[in-house]
């Protein structure tokens, strides 16, 4: 697990706080996301990741999924990379 991250939409919800569990900015949140735009914005990026079943220990009744994604240059970056990566959904 050295070398990897694990992210889950939660991270990036634009509904919830961020003590509910997003940690990008309002302003780089999308309404709603699922393990489907994740993997797409690491897919547009171009990085290794990988699809786990597992849910987000704050919200474990809702089995979302998560992407562990290879990130050598630490989580804060990566989140702030996929974030952009991500499309509004309309």
């Amino acid at each position: 697990m050295k070398g990897e991250c694990i992210l889950y939409p939660s991270y990036f919800n634009l509904v919830l706080k961020r003590k509910e569990g997003r940690k990008v900015p309002l302003s780089r949140a999308i309404k709603n996301p699922v393990i489907a735009d994740l993997e797409k914005a690491a897919k547009k990026l171009g990085m290794k990741y990988r699809v786990e079943q597992k849910h987000f220990p704050a919200h474990w009744i809702k089995h979302e999924g998560r992407l562990v994604v290879v990130c050598p240059s630490g989580k804060g970056k990566l989140l702030k990379a996929i974030s952009g990566a991500l499309e509004v959904k309309k």
